[in-house]
């Protein structure tokens, strides 16, 4: 690993020191981090799953009660009933954080409607299973919704982890070893200026102490 470029000095010695006390932290907080994040991205794949399956199987039913009903139904009369819809749907968007990102929260609103007022048709000249699949699609849409929060959720952690691991792996194998490789040398430096310093001194009262030994004779 190479050593940064920085002058051998106490003064650097003690901000290297800091620096890198607060990467150790950094790294232990971010490791945390992404390790929460996982957990709740897990929980959230395995919520995604057993809801798309539930929201595909609907969906399923819608499409058999739509294909029963256009063939007991003329194609004239299936496009005359569904023209015009019935009930009108507001969608409020806001977000949570969740571990520092915000994920999706999804409402809907139909106003006043009534579950039994949801047919845009009179009943006698259409089918049974025509008024099953509108019922169903009613019911589907809550999880469609939920569906759609959760699969973005999953993509929105799914791109902090990635952002929080790289930010662990940039500290754990580059900037925490180059700072202790820089600390190492530094001190290393230090010490030898030190015992450079030393000998000098030792060779300075050698020379006073041989000059005071000829002045005395």
């Amino acid at each position: 690993m190479a050593v940064m470029r920085v002058n051998p000095t106490r003064m650097e010695l003690t901000r290297l020191k800091k620096r890198l006390k607060v990467a150790r932290r950094g790294h232990k907080l971010l490791k945390d981090k992404r390790d929460e994040l996982m957990k709740k991205f897990l929980e959230l794949v395995r919520k995604n799953k057993e809801l798309r399956e539930k929201v595909e199987e609907l969906i399923m039913q819608v499409h058999e009660n739509f294909l029963v009903a256009r063939a007991v139904m003329s194609h004239e009369a299936l496009e005359e009933a569904l023209m015009l819809p019935k009930m009108s749907v507001a969608l409020r968007v806001s977000t949570e954080n969740v571990m520092s990102v915000d994920v999706p929260v999804f409402e809907f609103d139909t106003g006043d409607n009534d579950i039994k007022d949801i047919y845009s048709y009179g009943f006698s000249n259409t089918s049974g299973e025509l008024d099953s699949a509108v019922s169903a699609l009613y019911d589907v849409l809550p999880y469609l919704l939920d569906l759609a929060r959760m699969e973005k959720s999953a993509q929105l952690l799914a791109e902090e982890i990635e952002k929080t691991r790289r930010r662990v792996n940039a500290l754990e194998h580059v900037l925490i070893p180059r700072l202790t490789e820089t600390i190492k040398y530094i001190t290393m430096k230090l010490d030898e200026n030190e015992r450079g310093n030393l000998t000098r001194l030792m060779k300075v009262k050698d020379m006073m102490l041989e000059e005071a030994r000829k002045g005395v004779n």
